[in-house]
């Protein structure tokens, strides 16, 4: 065997621009496909970040039963509001921890003689723990009936900068619709999701927000259970509950986290395969040029390969060089389309910092096995050919 590959080297080097050509195909194809799949891999891994920061034990119930993919009641149709005693009959679900209904909407508020546009979130005291979101200064508000307005305000981080600069806006007041609101805290920095920026925003109690908005329905209800072992259960029980309050009808969408998780992390190893077999292509070009260099290195040797069976040597060796030749090519090939991937993914890190690249080990490790093997394809024909050849007339050609 190390005699095989003494050989195939020597060979490969004696041909160098030949050879270099040969691999500059296969290296693309590799190149390509390391490049395809850590962005894909990527992304999905940055997808599934931005949705743990909420944690996995959350459901969500929004109005109106989502048939297909798509958003619960975005097309319209007999829809049924969801009410806050909706949310307060969920409470008494066995396995229900917390409850949080939500109204949210984008809204001017003003302070400080400064004003900007942000999303106003109006729920119940317990949202943040439901959320996983710290109050960085001072508190929430307490908890009281969400039937109740109440003009206290829990601001970002963000928006306290904007707003208030580096003063302390603890015991400040805020205009939100032409009321005023007292704020009480500031949320910790919590940055974007999917692009929204969650550090941009004020929270309110529900029904001072229901009352800005005019509405009288929420928007959506967020709960948090204790074991993902019981979801199915659960799910079941939060399902009959709702619907003996509207009348037997499956009315609206539940949503576990974990299902959304799995969702999104489908869709993107579907991505990721689609966008690698795209880049794959370049891999059967750089096969076809491997197959075609070895097969015209048989013509050309043929003379050697007649001395190689007079001395002694079988068809069986004789097809192993040129075997070894070939997978020789393309693991020279891929490990230079490794280089290159790895290169390119470190200069889209620098060029674009928020671009979600990430490259597993396993994807390289599957590089170098995928370039041998086609290696190893695109010589068994050439092989055969070498192998085939009568070593008299073989002789004679010289």
């Amino acid at each position: 065997m190390w005699e095989l590959i003494r050989m195939s080297l020597r060979s490969v080097l004696g041909h160098r621009l030949r050879s270099a050509l040969s691999m500059v195909g296969i290296a693309i194809g590799i190149s390509s496909v390391i490049l395809m799949t850590s962005i894909g891999e990527g992304t999905r891994r940055y997808i599934l970040e931005q949705f743990s920061q909420f944690g996995t034990n959350l459901i969500a119930i929004n109005p109106g039963k989502a048939e297909t993919v798509g958003v619960p009641g975005a097309l319209g149709g007999s829809t049924r509001k969801l009410t806050i005693d909706d949310a307060e009959a969920l409470k008494r679900v066995p396995g229900v921890v917390e409850v949080a209904p939500v109204v949210f909407g984008t809204g001017r508020v003003e302070a400080a003689g400064r004003g900007r546009s942000v999303i106003i979130y109006g729920t119940t005291s317990n949202a943040h723990v439901d959320w996983q979101r710290k109050v960085l200064t001072c508190s929430f508000w307490p908890d009281a009936d969400p039937r109740r307005a109440a003009a206290l305000v829990d601001n970002a981080s963000m928006d306290q900068r904007a707003l208030f600069g580096e003063e302390n806006a603890l015991g400040e007041f805020m205009k939100i619709g032409g009321s005023r609101y007292r704020i009480i805290g500031v949320m910790e920095p919590k940055g974007q999701f999917l692009g929204l920026d969650l550090d941009d925003a004020v929270w309110a109690p529900l029904a001072s927000v229901m009352k800005i908005f005019n509405v009288d329905e929420l928007h959506e209800i967020d709960l948090i259970f204790n074991h993902a072992r019981e979801l199915p259960a659960l799910e079941e029980r939060l399902r009959r509950a709702l619907m003996e309050r509207h009348g037997d009808r499956e009315d609206f969408t539940i949503t576990s986290q974990d299902e959304m998780l799995k969702v999104f992390g489908n869709i993107m190893d579907i991505i990721t395969s689609a966008v690698g077999a795209i880049a794959g292509v370049s891999l059967v070009v750089g096969a076809i040029g491997i197959l075609t260099m070895m097969w015209i290195a048989v013509g050309e040797r043929t003379a050697e390969i007649g001395l190689q069976r007079a001395i002694g040597a079988t068809r069986r060796q004789v097809q192993w060089i040129f075997l070894t030749e070939s997978a020789a090519l393309a693991l020279l090939g891929g490990l230079l389309g490794i280089g290159g991937g790895l290169g390119i993914c470190a200069m889209l890190r620098t060029a674009i910092p928020g671009l979600p690249v990430h490259t597993p080990m396993i994807f390289l490790v599957a590089a170098v096995v995928v370039s041998l093997v086609t290696g190893v394809l695109s010589g068994v024909l050439p092989a055969r050919r070498a192998a085939g050849l009568d070593p008299v007339e073989a002789l004679r050609d010289e």
